[in-house]
C-alpha cells in the first residue's frame, strides 16, 4: 500500500515537475553516475606540433553500442536507449563535430528515478591539440581536473551539446530548469547578461516540447553560443543567438563544471578524453 501511495503521489508530479539543478554535489541516490561511452580504437598521436583532422570513436559493447543506418554511424546512450550520430555537420560550425561521450539527466521523485534527457557531447576534433598537458591522465583524474574542462571550454573551436527530451516537456519547465542551474553561477548580471537570459528564455516560452525533441547547444566561442530547437531532426538554422561570455560559461559549467547535472555525461566525456589522450 505504502509502495503504490509512493508511485501515485511520483506520477502525479512527473505533469510539472521541477528540474532544478544543484550547484553543489548531491549524493548519489538523487543522480546515478553511469559511463554510457568507452571508446577503444587506437587515437591520432597528440603533440605540440599535430592537430587530427578526424576523430574516430568506437564503443564498448558492454556500456554502448555503435551501429550504421546508410552511412550515417551512431552510438546509443544505453540507459535512455537514445541514439547520436558519431559525426553531425550543425548551423555556424566551420568542420564536422565529432562525438566525445554521452549521458542523460535523471530526476528522483519520491522512490522513482525519472530520465528526462539523454545528452551528447560534440567537439571540433582541432580542440584535441591544444590537450597535450593532460597527455597520459585517466578517466578519474580528467574528471576532477576542472582545468582541462575549462580549457576545452576557453579554446576558440566549436563545441556543442544536444540534448534529447525522453518526455514531453512544457518549455516553461525546461527554462525554469535550466536558468535555476545558470543563474546562480552568474556573480554579478550585467545589462549584456541581462539580455542574453532573456534572448534564451524567449526560446522556450510558450513551447511545448515533445519527446524525441532535438535541442542543441552550440558554443561558436567562449562568447558566443547558438541554440538550436528541432522536432524533425538535425536542424539547419540556429534559433537564437546568445551573446554573453557570462551565460555561455555558467551553462558549460552547468554540465562540466563541478557539479554537473548529468555526473554520466560529464563522466562519459572524461572517459573518452582518457582513451584519447594517451
Amino acid at each position: 500500500m505504502a509502495m503504490s501511495m509512493c508511485s501515485t503521489q511520483a506520477w502525479n508530479i512527473l505533469h510539472h515537475f521541477p528540474l532544478k539543478s544543484p550547484i553543489h554535489p548531491v549524493s548519489l541516490p538523487f543522480y546515478k553516475t553511469h559511463s554510457d561511452f568507452s571508446p577503444l580504437s587506437t587515437f591520432p598521436h597528440l603533440n605540440n606540433n599535430s592537430t587530427p583532422t578526424h576523430l574516430s570513436f568506437k564503443a564498448s559493447s558492454s556500456s554502448s553500442s555503435s551501429f550504421s543506418v546508410g552511412r550515417a554511424e551512431y552510438t546509443e546512450e544505453t540507459a535512455t536507449k537514445e541514439k547520436f550520430q558519431r559525426s553531425l555537420s550543425l548551423p555556424g560550425c566551420s568542420t564536422s563535430l565529432s562525438l566525445l561521450g554521452t549521458g542523460y539527466r535523471e530526476k528522483v521523485f519520491a522512490i522513482i528515478g525519472v530520465k528526462v534527457y539523454a545528452a551528447g557531447l560534440y567537439v571540433n576534433p582541432s580542440i584535441l591539440s591544444t590537450l597535450s598537458t593532460w597527455k597520459g591522465q585517466s578517466a578519474s583524474e580528467i574528471q576532477e581536473n576542472s582545468a582541462l574542462f575549462s580549457s576545452i571550454f576557453q579554446a576558440p573551436l566549436e563545441k556543442s551539446l544536444q540534448i534529447v527530451l525522453v518526455r514531453d516537456i512544457d518549455g516553461k519547465t525546461f527554462w525554469d530548469a535550466l536558468d535555476d542551474a545558470i543563474s546562480p553561477r552568474i556573480k554579478t548580471a550585467t545589462p549584456v547578461d541581462e539580455s542574453a537570459l532573456s534572448t534564451f528564455r524567449s526560446i522556450f516560452q510558450g513551447r511545448s516540447l515533445k519527446k524525441g525533441t532535438l535541442i542543441f547547444l552550440t558554443w561558436l566561442n567562449p562568447s558566443k553560443m547558438l541554440v538550436c530547437v528541432s522536432s524533425d531532426g538535425i536542424p539547419s538554422s540556429a534559433d537564437a543567438t546568445i551573446e554573453s561570455e557570462n551565460v555561455t560559461s555558467a551553462l558549460f559549467d552547468v554540465f562540466f563544471g563541478d557539479a554537473p547535472v548529468s555526473p554520466s555525461l560529464k563522466n562519459s566525456a572524461a572517459n573518452g578524453l582518457a582513451t584519447i589522450l594517451k
